[in-house]
Parts: structure tokens; sequence; C-alpha cells
């Protein structure tokens, strides 16, 4: 199993996982629920109308964390690739994942909706005793 496919199955295996960032020293968490594989990155997607949005543009670094019960934590650090260069499948796959939350898009193509990649990525899978770094 590659490194992005063990950090996709931590991050896919639980409802909600965390995505920090941090802008003037003050950090900033909020779920986030999409992660996919393009182009040998992960990519999540937002929304440019949205305070993490914002956040991004203004300090790339992030951190994401997801516990999955039985098997540890993930945590991935990164900087968030503000190019948006999502094929039409993801693009499709995050829209629809949005809109079964419960939140309106005028379809895939919609220009508020955003995918940002995990440049520079780092990883680790957790538990209580030591940290064990993921291959990228």
């Amino acid at each position: 199993m590659t490194g992005n496919e063990t950090i996709l199955q931590y991050l896919n295996a639980v409802p909600a996982w965390y995505l920090a960032t941090s802008v003037d020293g003050q950090p900033h968490v909020r779920p986030f629920s999409f992660a996919a594989e393009e182009h040998g990155k992960i990519w999540f997607c937002t929304a440019t109308t949205k305070d993490v949005w914002q956040e991004l543009l203004e300090n790339q670094r992030f951190e994401a964390t997801s516990w999955w019960p039985g098997h540890g934590w993930l945590i991935l650090r990164g900087k968030a690739g503000l190019k948006d260069e999502a094929g039409a499948e993801m693009r499709r796959a995050g829209y629809e994942h949005l809109e079964s939350l419960g939140e309106h898009y005028d379809g895939p193509d919609d220009e508020t909706l955003v995918f940002f990649s995990v440049e520079e990525p780092q990883a680790w899978i957790c538990d209580h005793d030591e940290w064990k770094p993921i291959e990228l």
C-alpha cells in the first residue's frame, strides 16, 4: 500500500476528520470529510466562500488529523496547493459529497467549489506509544 493510500484509508474510514489552519497566530480547526487522490496527490474540497479557504490564502500551512478506532490516528502536515487542477471525476465526487452534507452548489463546475492539493506532505500513524512515519 502506498503512503497516499494509507492516508486516504485513515481519512475515509471515519465520517469526519479535522483540518487546522493558523492565521495571525490563532489556530482554527474544523471538520472535513472529502479526500481523494489524483495526479499522485491528495486533494481536499471546500468553497471559496468559507473561512478555511480565506485562511489558506493567507497561510498555506495546515495540519489534519483522523482517529480511526482500533488503528490509531493519522497526523498529516502540508502546504495547500492552491492551484485547482481537479479533473471532472474528482469535481463531480467533491460536489456530490458536499451536496450530501446539505451544502448547495450549481453543479461540479460551480466557481465557488475549489480543490486544493497536499504539497510537501509529512504524515505519521500514531498510537499512545509512538509515531510511525508514512513513507511519501
